[in-house]
Order: structure tokens, then sequence, then C-alpha cells
């Protein structure tokens, strides 16, 4: 599951991502985007970053550096985990497929999944604004900085390096990363479905501790356990709430997307609700223990650390509960 569905992404968002930045393409954005990013109290370079946390929220939080002044820097480290990252894809493409473009005609079918993934990354670009906005007015009070960026002169890419550093630094590194942590994932969850405590697995009794806070914003206590499960890697959301649903022993995946339907739909009831409360979940949540060392790093702060973590995911938490309540309210599943 991690390699088939994280290997296309990465293999169309690096090589182009490279290609722009060998270009000279990149700095321009970053200048364009600055009035922008300076009404919200943030600096155009965050931009910058925000590219880069597409393909890994870790990577933009480093790429944070380029921003010279340290309270608009910490505003772009702290706001970066709004860009779905490489890891969430897998979980984003399979909801868009299967309950997205169920929902409409089979001619507009593909296009209506690939405009819900595009409204995800808009979604989470307004987030960064937003919240950028409320932190430079709050906690991080001060003057935006001006932009101060030498433009490079645009250049032919180096095709050699383009595929070495998208390739090898940048795609492998990062599924090498997902690879590693589905194993301990892995045996955490057969640890949990495997230890019985009056007669119910710990999988059983920690789900459904975990499902009214679930259900309260649309969701449901597996899907609760298999995040905090995959707070290492994003990646194995997917393969661990699978393995949580039906207690399997190894992490799996599916023969096509009709059993896939069989098992969330028919068997553990997620509805189109569901899949759109996940989506924002997905991208609203907190980051990965990778990215949150790496802000550690950066910051040198356990308080902006523990914040990085906690804030995004209050924010989802309030987020979704409003928007579970006023679907249920309007008679919507």
């Amino acid at each position: 599951w991690v390699i088939s569905v994280m290997l296309p992404p990465m293999a169309i968002f690096f090589p182009i991502f490279t290609i722009l930045e060998d270009l000279g393409y990149l700095p321009r954005v970053a200048f364009n985007v600055d009035a922008l990013f300076k009404k919200a109290g943030a600096h155009g370079k965050q931009a910058l970053a925000m590219t880069m946390g597409l393909g890994c929220n870790a990577a933009g939080v480093v790429a944070c550096r380029v921003i010279n002044s340290p309270r608009e820097r910490l505003i772009a480290i702290l706001t970066n985990n709004f860009m779905p990252c490489n890891g969430r894809w897998p979980t984003l493409i399979m909801l868009a497929s299967l309950f997205v473009a169920a929902a409409f005609p089979p001619a507009v079918a593909a296009i209506a999944a690939a405009s819900s993934l595009v409204l995800i990354v808009i979604i989470g670009g307004v987030m960064t604004l937003l919240v950028s906005a409320v932190l430079s007015r709050s906690v991080l009070q001060g003057e935006a900085s001006s932009f101060t960026l030498e433009l490079p002169p645009y250049r032919r890419p180096n095709i050699l390096r383009v595929l070495y550093t998208s390739i090898i630094d940048r795609t492998l590194f990062v599924l090498w990363r997902a690879i590693v942590m589905a194993v301990p994932a892995g045996g955490i969850i057969w640890l949990l479905s495997n230890i019985q405590v009056g007669g119910d697995s710990l999988t059983t009794i920690i789900s459904e501790w975990l499902d009214p806070v679930g259900r309260a914003i649309g969701l449901d206590g597996v899907i609760l356990l298999a995040y905090i499960i995959a707070i290492p890697a994003n990646e194995i959301v997917v393969p661990t709430i699978l393995m949580a649903y039906t207690q399997a022993d190894k992490m799996f995946e599916l023969d096509s997307m009709a059993e896939l339907q069989t098992l969330l739909v028919g068997q553990e009831g997620w509805t189109l609700l569901t899949a759109a409360c996940l989506m924002l979940f997905s991208l609203l949540h907190n980051p990965c223990s990778t990215t949150i060392w790496t802000i550690y790093k950066e910051t040198k702060s356990i308080k902006w650390s523990v914040v990085s973590g906690l804030m995004p995911l209050g924010i989802a938490f309030v987020l979704l509960f409003i928007i579970a309540q006023i679907a249920r309210a309007l008679g919507a599943s």
C-alpha cells in the first residue's frame, strides 16, 4: 500500500519541484506573493517552505531558514503542517477515489475526485494564512519585515542533478522512512489485537474508549487509534485502519477498490460525511514525530514543539465537531 500509493505522487511532485528550483522560478513566486503574506503578518518566503511542505513537512520546516526574521520564521514553522505532505496523500487519494468519485456520474467522477484533492490543498493554504494572521496578532506580534531576496537569473535545469536530487535525496528517502515506520506500527497493532482483556482485544477496548470522541467529529475510535499509532509516519494510517478493523496479524492490502468499499462502507458504515471529515482531519491533524523533532531542532524550544503538535490538533477537533454537528442537524450522512 505504502509503495503503490505514495510513489506516483512523489515521482511527479519531487522532479517538478526540483526543476522549478533549478530553473530559478521559486524565488519569483515568493516575491509575487509577499504582499498577500504581509497581510497575514508573515513573509513571502514562507511560500517556499509551504511548497517544500507538500513533499515533506520536516523538509518544509528546515526550508523556513530562508526567512531572516525570527518571528516570521517561527510563524512559518508552526503553520507548515497545514500543507498536506506526501504521507497524507495515500489517505486523501483513497477517500477521493472511493467516496467523492462515487458521488458523481461516471463521466465526471475522475474530475470530481481530482478537484477534491485540489480543494484540500487550497484549504491548507487558507488555513496557513488564517493561523499566521492570528499568531501575528496575538502571541507573535511584530512588524512585518521587508522582502530582501536576490532573484537569480533563469537558467537551464541540470537534468542529471534534477534526477539525483528528486529521486535519491527526496523520493527514496521519504519512501524508505514510510516503509521502516510500517514495521513497528504493524507490530503494535498485532500486539493490541492479540492481547486479550476480559475476552476483548486491546484494539477493541481502546477503539471503543475513543469512539465517542471520534463520532463527535464525524470519525470513529478505530480511525483515531490509527492516527495515534501512525504518529511516526502518516503514510501508514490506512493500512493501520484496515489492520485494526479486520484484527489482522500483519499489514496487508486489499486486491481491489471494491473490497475496500465493502469493508469500509458495507461493514464499518463509512459515509460521505466520514470521508469528508477524514480528509479534513488528515489535512489538519498534528505533525508526524519526525516533523515535531525537526521543529524542536530548529526552534530549540520544547514549548513551541508542543504548540506545533497541539495547535493543529485542536483546530482539527473544533472544526470537525462543528462540521459534523451541522451536517447531522441537516440530515446529512
